[in-house]
């Protein structure tokens, strides 16, 4: 990711998204500050994100896709609550991402049984390609 533009539109994307639930958890800021930490986005410009309205962004690149998808999922657990909206939401996104709903669904279910919520960044890349097959 290489433009600022697009690691702040991610940002606002995943803000946008850990606030379905009615609510931002104290762990989903602390995993949020973290990605932007990651994406090397500006104290004060994160910060503002929360003030603004989400504005879409295209990713072009089908491994930014999925990577950006599995940053969801883990926000989407990283409170320890699984709302529907979430469910409901994630679903939504990675459809609306171009990612297969096969795939997505089979992510979900092994972030879903894995004690940690993680998966592999392997099975992650492994599910997403059997879909290309």
């Amino acid at each position: 990711m290489n433009d600022y533009n697009e690691r702040l539109a991610l940002l606002s994307e995943m803000i946008a998204f850990s606030v379905i639930d009615g609510r931002l958890h104290e762990r989903e800021y602390l995993f949020l500050t973290m990605i932007a930490e990651q994406l090397q986005v500006d104290k004060g410009d994160f910060k503002n994100l929360f003030h603004q309205e989400e504005y879409p962004v295209v990713i072009k690149s089908e491994f930014e896709r999925i990577q950006q998808f599995y940053r969801l999922a883990l926000l989407m657990h990283c409170d320890g609550i699984l709302h529907e909206r979430e469910q409901i939401k994630i679903h939504e996104i990675g459809i609306n991402m171009g990612l297969n709903p096969h795939a997505i669904k089979r992510v979900l279910k092994a972030m879903k049984c894995s004690p940690n919520k993680m998966i592999s960044p392997e099975f992650l890349l492994e599910v997403f390609q059997e879909q290309l097959n």
